[in-house]
C-alpha cells in the first residue's frame, strides 16, 4: 500500500505540473458494480445496423431490449489507437497496429518523444514518425493529434483519404498521462480483466499473434512443413491494448500485470467466471479475429475478409460487397456472450451494464475527396449498444458521442475521475445510454 501510495504521488504531481485536469469526477451515471465491454471490428453503422446477417443484434436493438447510439464515432485509425481511446482516452501518440517493443527499457514513450508511430505507407508524413514497434506506454507527454481527414496513414487500397470522425471534427493533440482505466481501477481498490479468445497456453508476454497454439514466438523447426504462414492469427495482441503499457508488462502490480489477460475457456476464463458469478468491475471482452468480424486472409469461408475489403469494384461503407458468413459468425459470438453475462450470477448483483461497441468503420475512406464531404456510411461512425439490468431500455440515442464518451461514461459508473481527453469539455456522458431514464435499481445500492 505505501509502495502504491508513493507511484500516486508521484503522478498526481507530474499531473499539477502539466496541467492536467484529471481532478474532475464524471457523473449522471448511478454507481455501477460491472461493466461487460464487448469490441467488435471495421464495420460502419450502415454495414451493421439492418444487416440481415446480424440478426440477434438487430433484434435486440428492435424489441427495445438495448439502448442504441446512434450518432457514435469511432475517433481515428486503425484497430490499435482505437482501443487505446476506449481504455485510455488517448491515442498515446500511436496511430499504427505496430505490435509492442516488449520489455524495453532504452526507447522512448512516443507521447514523451513527440514522434508518432505511424505507418506512413506514402512518406508524406507532416510530423516526424516512427515506423517500428510501439515503446512501452509510460510517464507524461502528448499525444498526437488527430486529423478531420488523414491523406497519410492508413491510407491503402483505392482510398486517397479517410475521415476520422465525421470527416469534420478533429482532436488536437494534448497533455497525455501514460495511464488506463485498468490503473484508475487499481488504485481505487477495483478489480479488471482483459478477456482475450484464443489466447495460447502459458505466458502472453511477447506474443504478437496466436491460433490458440501456435505464436509468432513457436520455433517451427520441428513442425515442418508449417510455417508461420500457416498461423491463422486469432489473436491480435493490437486488440489488447493494456499489453503496451509498461507497467502492465513489468508485472510489478499483481494486482494489475499480464496475469490479468486471460482466454474465453478454462478455469480462469470468461465462461467460467461467469457461470461461477466470480467477476471483476471491469470486464473488457474480445473476440478473436474470426469471431468479432475482422477477419483473416487465410481463414475458412467464414472468417475471409469482406470481398470488398479491396479495390475490387464493390459499393464501400454499405451492406454490399460484405461477407456474409463473417458477419453472421460475429452475429453469433454476440449472442453466445451476451447470453452467457445474462445467466451469471453477477448480472443479478447490483448494477450491471453490457457495452457492445465496434472499434472502427474500415470503410471510412474516400476514392477523391480530399475535404470533410464525406456521405454518411464513409464516415467513422459504429454501432454502440448499451443493455442494463437496471432503469429502462429501448432508447436511441442521437446525441454525439465518440470513444472518449464511452471511456467517461464507465469512469462516471466506476466514481473514477477524467483520464486525458475525457476531460476535455466537449465529451459528453451517455447519461441517455446508461440510464435510458428512471433508474429502476434491479437490486442496485
Amino acid at each position: 500500500m505505501l509502495k502504491k501510495a508513493a507511484a500516486l504521488s508521484v503522478v498526481a504531481g507530474m499531473l499539477a505540473i502539466t496541467g492536467f485536469a484529471q481532478e474532475d469526477h464524471p457523473s449522471g451515471i448511478p454507481h455501477l458494480d460491472h461493466v461487460f465491454l464487448i469490441m467488435m471490428e471495421n464495420h460502419g453503422y450502415e454495414q451493421v445496423i439492418g444487416n440481415p446477417n446480424e440478426p440477434y443484434l438487430n433484434s435486440l436493438i428492435a424489441s427495445g431490449k438495448v439502448n442504441l447510439a446512434a450518432n457514435y464515432f469511432a475517433v481515428g485509425h486503425p484497430s490499435l489507437t482505437n482501443y487505446l481511446e476506449i481504455v485510455g482516452g488517448s491515442n498515446f501518440g500511436i496511430r499504427s497496429d505496430n505490435a509492442p517493443d516488449w520489455g524495453s527499457t532504452s526507447c522512448t514513450p512516443n507521447i514523451a518523444s513527440k514522434i508518432v508511430n505511424a505507418d506512413d505507407g506514402d512518406g508524406n508524413a507532416p510530423v516526424p514518425v516512427d515506423t517500428g514497434t510501439v515503446c512501452p506506454i509510460s510517464g507524461t507527454g502528448t499525444d498526437a493529434a488527430t486529423p478531420a481527414v488523414d491523406t497519410w496513414n492508413e491510407v491503402a487500397g483505392p482510398f486517397v483519404a479517410l475521415a476520422d470522425i465525421d470527416g469534420v471534427k478533429s482532436v488536437p493533440a494534448a497533455p497525455t498521462v501514460g495511464k488506463t482505466i485498468a490503473d484508475q481501477l487499481d488504485d481505487a481498490g477495483k478489480n479488471w480483466r482483459s478477456y482475450q479468445e484464443s489466447l495460447p497456453l502459458g505466458s502472453i508476454y511477447g506474443v504478437n499473434y496466436s491460433n490458440g497454439t501456435a505464436t509468432n514466438l513457436t520455433d517451427f523447426t520441428t513442425l515442418a512443413p508449417l510455417t508461420s504462414a500457416n498461423v491463422v492469427q486469432l489473436y491480435a495482441v493490437k486488440h489488447n491494448p493494456f499489453a503496451y503499457f509498461a507497467s502492465i508488462q513489468e508485472g510489478t502490480d499483481r494486482d494489475s500485470s499480464l496475469a490479468n489477460v486471460v482466454g474465453f475457456d478454462g478455469q480462469r476464463g470468461l465462461y467460467a467466471d461467469l457461470k461461477s458469478g466470480d467477476v471483476p468491475e471491469f470486464s473488457f471482452i474480445v473476440p478473436n479475429q474470426c469471431d468479432d468480424q475482422h477477419g483473416r486472409g487465410n481463414g475458412d469461408a467464414f472468417c475471409a475478409f469482406d470481398y470488398g475489403q479491396n479495390n475490387s469494384g464493390y459499393t464501400y461503407g454499405t451492406q454490399v460487397g460484405l461477407n456474409p458468413g463473417l458477419i453472421q459468425q460475429g452475429d453469433t459470438t454476440i449472442e453466445r456472450l451476451v447470453k452467457a453475462i445474462h445467466a451469471s450470477p453477477a448480472w443479478e448483483k447490483g448494477r450491471s451494464a453490457i457495452a457492445i461497441v465496434w472499434d472502427e468503420n474500415d470503410y471510412s475512406g474516400s476514392t477523391t475527396l480530399l475535404t470533410g464531404l464525406y456521405p454518411s456510411q464513409n464516415q467513422n461512425r459504429v454501432v454502440l449498444t448499451v443493455d442494463t439490468n437496471y432503469g429502462t431500455h429501448g432508447a436511441q440515442s442521437g446525441t454525439y458521442y465518440n470513444s472518449y464518451s464511452l471511456l467517461k461514461s464507465m469512469e462516471a459508473g466506476f466514481g473514477l475521475r477524467c483520464l486525458n481527453h475525457t476531460c476535455d469539455s466537449t465529451v459528453k456522458v451517455m447519461t441517455d445510454l446508461f440510464v435510458g431514464g428512471s433508474d429502476g435499481g434491479h437490486n442496485g445500492n
